[in-house]
């Protein structure tokens, strides 16, 4: 049974995040980068997968060069294979699953058909939660969002998401597009021996033609701080009975 696990290239999570001047990007010059969390998830699925049920896993990802990272990332942990669509700017969500598609197309045309796409639910930077689910639109497959359990067997997988009151049960006829979530299983880190076989191993790589935008960009805005004040309680000793009366307000006394 192969395998494709879709992934992005987003900034490390919990960082500070800066504009630039013009507002229509990401200050990216001293930011880590890693693959999103939702689609760590899916990699080690994917791999999981394949060693249980045969096959090979291939991990694919619309972004610049510097991608390349990422996908050894993914190889490091026993993805067999690799492919990079290289793209200088962000494509919005229509954009990025086209070009997911037309290289799915292409894998086909060659021989190599996939009974599971896997994807996080959302990415970690934009957070649209829509590729997956155009990508099954487009190719005419089942889809399952916010996925947190994958069993497979028989040509078919038993999908379970969680909700509000519990979780609901889907049964899916493969092939099928699957998006999932953190908590799905627990990624395993990359080994030494393992960065060491994902250096040497070929990515294949295209630049596919980006398509206008479907939607007009205005501007990014952050959000709200959470706004901190800060208040003198005194200086040298006449601060004693003002830390005392605070540390009595907050119960520690």
């Amino acid at each position: 049974m192969d395998i494709l696990v879709c992934v992005k290239r987003v900034p490390v999570t919990g960082g500070s995040i800066v504009l630039r001047d013009d507002e229509q990007a990401i200050e990216t010059r001293h930011l880590g980068f890693a693959i999103s969390p939702h689609e760590e998830c899916a990699v080690e699925e994917a791999v999981r997968l394949a060693e249980q049920h045969g096959g090979q896993s291939t991990v694919l990802t619309l972004g610049p060069a510097e991608a390349e990272e990422q996908l050894r990332d993914a190889m490091a942990v026993g993805v067999g294979r690799a492919i990079l669509l290289e793209a200088l700017e962000e494509w919005d969500a229509q954009a990025t699953s086209a070009a997911l598609v037309a290289a799915i197309e292409a894998e086909r045309a060659a021989g190599r058909e996939y009974a599971l796409i896997l994807l996080g639910n959302e990415s970690a930077d934009t957070g649209n939660y829509q590729v997956g689910i155009r990508v099954a639109h487009a190719l005419g497959r089942p889809c399952t969002t916010g996925v947190k359990k994958i069993e497979v067997a028989g040509g078919r997988a038993r999908l379970e998401q969680e909700t509000p009151d519990g979780r609901d049960v889907y049964d899916v006829a493969l092939p099928a597009v699957v998006t999932v979530k953190e908590g799905l299983n627990l990624p395993r880190y990359p080994s030494v021996p393992g960065r060491l076989r994902a250096k040497k191993k070929p990515i294949e790589r295209s630049a596919p033609e980006p398509r206008p935008a479907a939607l007009e960009r205005v501007r990014l805005e952050l959000p709200p701080g959470e706004g901190r004040q800060i208040e003198i309680l005194g200086r040298g000793p006449e601060a004693a009975p003002a830390v005392v009366e605070l540390l009595r307000q907050i119960g520690v006394l």
